[in-house]
């Protein structure tokens, strides 16, 4: 379903609730979270463009791999929000736009109260113990088996509120 105009509360449930299967599923199966958390909301409402799914892809792991920048469920999270409420090139001079900013922080405290923090090395430290260096494949493949499931599910809640705030 697509939609133009804001759904019902009962009707947002369900979408959420199918978002967060499908943000899930890819994450287990393909990873890189932004791009998972951009294309369950493509599917499940639309406003997410391939180009941005695209342009999501250096966000995962941190940013970069690097692990130290926000998770990136939760970049990927904040960029559906602007694509519904954030400001388009062409209305720069139309003032801040700060409905998104207000959405995009919702999300954000959303995410810290779950986690306590929003770095990706916050989070593999919470969810096995210990920070892993994503560039060295030996880590990467440690940090794949340890960390089960528990980023898919990060993904997909973050995909879930996302659904919320639309």
């Amino acid at each position: 379903m697509k939609w133009r105009n804001t759904p019902k509360k009962e009707e947002k449930e369900d979408i959420g609730k199918k978002a967060y299967k499908i943000a899930f599923d890819y994450e287990l199966k393909y990873g890189c979270c932004s791009q998972c958390v951009l294309t369950a909301v493509k599917e499940t409402v639309g406003l997410v463009t391939d180009e941005t799914i695209k342009a999501s892809h250096g966000l995962s792991g941190g940013g970069g791999l690097s692990g130290a920048g926000a998770c990136g469920a939760l970049t990927g999270g904040l960029m559906a929000l602007s694509c519904k409420h954030g400001r388009a090139r062409n209305r720069f001079g139309w003032g801040r736009f700060t409905k998104n900013f207000k959405s995009g922080n919702e999300l954000i405290e959303r995410f810290r109260k779950e986690y306590g923090d929003i770095t990706c090395q916050h989070l593999q430290q919470q969810f096995t113990g210990k920070t892993y260096d994503l560039w060295i494949a030996k880590e990467s493949a440690e940090f794949n088996k340890a960390r089960k499931d528990q980023c898919a599910r990060a993904t997909a809640l973050v995909t879930q509120w996302v659904i919320e705030l639309l």
